[in-house]
C-alpha cells in the first residue's frame, strides 16, 4: 500500500524549498525584472551553508551566509539589468553559469565531508495531534518547513495590503507613473532583486542543511531553481497559489519514488518496478510541464491574461513614458 500520509508530509518537507525560491521570484518579478537567475543562486546557497556547517559546525550560520551569498549574486544580476539596463533573460541565464561554476569551485572537496551538523527535525506539540493535518503537517519537520507556513501568509499580506507592497506593484506595472508621484524606481527594483536572492539561497540551504542532506555538485539542486521559476508563472504571481504548488510537486516527486519501489499495492504486477525507464519518464514529467509553462509564459497575450506585472522585463529608463 502507498503510504498517502508519507507522500504529503516528505512533499510539504520538499516543497518549502521551492517555496522559499518562489516567494523570492515572485518578489523579483513584482519589482519588473524577471529572474531566471534562481538555480545558479540556489546552489551558491547550498554549497556555503553546508561548506559552514562541515568548517565550522554551525548550521544556522550556514543558512544565514547562504542567503548573503545568493544576494551578493542577486545584486549582479541587479546592476546588470537595472543599471546597465541589459537583456534581463541574458543575465538571468549568465547567473546561472557564474553560480554554478563558482559552487563547483569553492565546493571542491565537500562531498566527502565527515559528520556535519544539520537542522533538527521538530514536532509541535498539541497541533501535531490534529487527525490527518497533524502527521503532515506538523510532525518531524525541520525548522524552515515551519517558517515557510509563516512566509507564505506574510508574502501575500505584504504585496497587497502594506504600503510598501503598493510601491512594489506599482514599479512593476507602470515604472513611470510611480516615478511621477516620488518612488525611487531603481531603489525599489534593486532591493527587491536582493530579496529574491536572499531567499534564493535559503533555499539552497536548506536542501543541503535539511531536505537533502550533503553537498553534490550541481545535483545538489536537481534543477529546482527551474522549477521555482516555472512556479512563479503558474502561481501567476501569488504566494498562495506559489505554495499549493510547490507543495504539490514535492508530493508528486515522492509518490514517482514510491511507484517503482516494491511497497506499492500489487508490486509483482507494477511497470515501473520492472521497468525503471518508466519511472525516468515519470519523473521527467513534471519538468516537461515546466517547459510548457514557461512557453505559455513567453507568449505576451497569455502573460498578461494571467496577470503578469506589464513591466516584467523591461528595463526602466527615467524620462521615457509609457514604461
Amino acid at each position: 500500500m502507498i503510504d498517502w500520509i508519507v507522500i504529503l508530509q516528505a512533499g510539504v518537507a520538499s516543497g518549502t524549498v521551492l517555496l522559499f525560491a518562489a516567494i523570492g521570484g515572485i518578489m523579483t518579478e513584482r519589482s519588473g525584472v524577471m529572474n531566471l537567475g534562481i538555480e545558479g543562486m540556489m546552489l551558491i546557497g547550498a554549497m556555503t551553508a553546508y561548506k559552514t556547517a562541515v568548517v565550522l559546525g554551525q548550521p544556522w550560520l550556514g543558512l544565514l551566509l547562504a542567503m548573503l551569498a545568493a544576494g551578493a549574486l542577486s545584486l549582479l544580476h541587479a546592476v546588470v539589468s537595472i543599471h546597465l539596463q541589459a537583456d534581463q533573460v541574458v543575465s538571468g541565464l549568465a547567473i546561472n553559469f557564474v553560480g554554478i561554476g563558482l559552487s563547483m569551485v569553492l565546493g571542491e572537496g565537500l562531498s566527502k565531508a565527515g559528520a556535519v551538523s544539520l537542522l533538527p527535525s521538530i514536532t509541535l506539540p498539541l497541533v501535531s495531534d490534529i487527525p490527518i493535518l497533524g502527521p503532515i503537517l506538523f510532525t518531524n519537520h525541520n525548522p524552515m518547513t515551519y517558517v515557510g507556513y509563516v512566509l507564505t501568509p506574510a508574502a501575500w499580506f505584504y504585496i497587497n495590503r502594506t504600503r510598501p507592497g503598493l510601491h512594489l506593484r506599482a514599479v512593476g506595472e507602470h515604472p513611470a507613473a510611480a516615478d511621477a508621484l516620488g518612488i525611487n524606481v531603481y531603489r525599489l527594483r534593486y532591493r527587491y532583486v536582493f530579496v529574491g536572492g536572499l531567499l534564493a539561497g535559503l533555499a539552497g540551504g536548506t536542501i543541503s542543511l535539511a531536505v537533502s542532506p550533503g553537498w553534490f555538485s550541481e545535483l545538489t539542486t536537481s534543477g529546482q531553481g527551474w522549477i521555482a521559476v516555472g512556479l512563479v508563472i503558474f502561481a501567476q504571481w501569488n504566494p498562495w497559489r506559489a505554495a499549493a504548488g510547490a507543495y504539490m510537486f514535492g508530493a508528486l516527486r515522492r509518490l514517482i519514488l514510491d511507484l517503482q519501489g516494491p511497497q506499492t499495492l500489487l508490486w509483482f504486477a507494477n511497470p515501473f518496478y520492472y521497468m525503471p525507464k518508466l519511472g525516468f519518464f515519470l519523473q521527467m514529467l513534471p519538468y516537461a510541464l515546466v517547459i510548457l509553462i514557461l512557453f505559455i509564459g513567453s507568449r505576451e497575450a497569455l502573460k498578461k491574461r494571467m496577470g503578469a506585472p506589464a513591466a516584467l522585463g523591461v528595463p526602466y529608463i527615467r524620462g521615457e513614458r509609457g514604461l
